[in-house]
Order: structure tokens, then sequence, then C-alpha cells
């Protein structure tokens, strides 16, 4: 049943174009989708390191990748679900499940979070930016799917990257007034941003976040409602 809800987490955490190329067999476009291959790369060593990770608490390797990929995936897919109490797992998984929560999904996916989409295009212009400092006169243009990326796209998603810091660390400094520690005011906010669902500490899955006060729900749910429907037209309405 884990395995079933698993897959089925994974098939709707990937852009929904891909299956419009599925439909009218386009499967090269398919295999050559950088963000599709990215996602699964990054899903397939996440659970591969925090099953490892996990080996003590459980019986078996194959119990330890049950629990390591339902739970990776249903984290990186922001559905929320949990078959274990991860906050209770060493440190490294819960930061690995936590750097999860902040990458989100595919772009056009039901997912919440920043999406692997703007991750890459990141990744690859700080690569062609230190290639500017070590070769001034080299011309590098960031290319996706084997297509060519307007700078103006690159700066959109830089721009949405710096927003979301703004929010996730300011929203952490306001909640951070109730003093219930910083893994609960960081991680609450990170979670409500991404719509992800539990957190760590007392907001893992056997918590809930009852221990925050007024303000700190209602600075919650501003969040939620922001990361849901996309940050840039919320500010750009707002503005």
């Amino acid at each position: 049943i884990d395995l079933i809800i698993t897959v089925f987490i994974l098939l709707f955490s990937v852009n929904f174009a891909v299956y419009f190329l599925l439909l009218t067999r386009k499967f090269r476009d398919i295999l050559a989708s950088d963000e599709l291959r990215f996602f699964l790369v990054v899903v397939g060593l996440s659970t591969a390191v925090i099953a490892f990770n996990i080996r003590h608490l459980y019986q078996g390797p194959l119990q330890c990748l049950r629990y390591a990929f339902f739970q990776v995936s249903s984290i990186i897919s922001t559905t929320g679900f949990a078959t274990a109490d991860f906050a209770q797992w060493p440190v490294f998984g819960q930061m690995l499940l936590v750097i999860l929560m902040f990458t989100g999904a595919c772009a056009g996916s039901t997912s919440g979070g920043i999406k692997v989409s703007r991750i890459l295009l990141l990744g690859k212009l700080l690569h062609r930016e230190i290639k500017k400092i070590l070769h001034p006169k080299h011309i590098s243009v960031i290319t996706v799917d084997g297509q060519l990326v307007e700078d103006r796209v690159v700066s959109s998603a830089a721009a949405y990257m710096v927003a979301y810091m703004i929010l996730l660390l300011g929203g952490a400094t306001l909640l951070a007034w109730d003093n219930l520690g910083f893994t609960e005011s960081f991680t609450a906010v990170l979670t409500c941003l991404g719509n992800v669902g539990p957190g760590l500490g007392r907001l893992g899955p056997a918590g809930n976040f009852s221990p925050f006060s007024g303000f700190s729900k209602v600075v919650m749910s501003l969040l939620m409602l922001l990361g849901r429907l996309e940050l840039m037209p919320i500010l750009g309405m707002l503005s």
C-alpha cells in the first residue's frame, strides 16, 4: 500500500506537460527533460542516503527503503503524509527532509515549494557566473532541455528566490517571539510557505501547530496563502 501511494505521489509531482508528451508519443522529449531527470535523481539519492542514515532504527534494508522512499516522496511533493515520525530520525536525515521542503517538486505539478525547475535554473546561473569569473571573455548561455533560456526568465527565478528567502527569514523572526525554539520557528514557516504539512520538533508528524500563539497562527495562515498562490503575482498585487 505504501508503494502504491508513493508511486501516485510521484506521478503528480512531475510536470503535467510530460503527460501530454506521453499521450502524443514524444518519448524522446520526455527523456530529454532536464527537470524530470534532475527531480528523479534528487528523489533517488535522497531516498538512498536517508535509508542508510536510519538503518539502525528499523529491521532490514527493505524496511529502511520503504520508510525513506515514502517520506522523501511525500515531503518533496508537499503531499504532507507520513508513515514514520521523522522528527525522531538522526539530524542528518531531518536536514535532508528540510532541503526537500525547500525544493518542492516540478513546475506545472500539484506540489508547492520553490520547484526544482527554479533550483536547476539558479544552479546553471551560478555555474555561468563562476565561468565568467575564471574566463571574463567567455560567452556562455543557459539552456534547459536543449533550448536557450532568456535572461528575463532567469532573472524572474532569481527574484522569486529572493522573495522566498525574505518571507522565510521574516516569518521565522516573527514566530520566534513565541520562544518555542529555532527548529519549530524555522520549519513552521518553511512548511507553511511550501504547503508541506508537518515540520520538525513539536511540529513533526506526531505533533501539531497548537503551541503557537494566535498572532503566529495568523502569520502562518498568510504564508500558506502566499505559498499556494505563487509569490510574485501576490506581491505584485500588494504593490
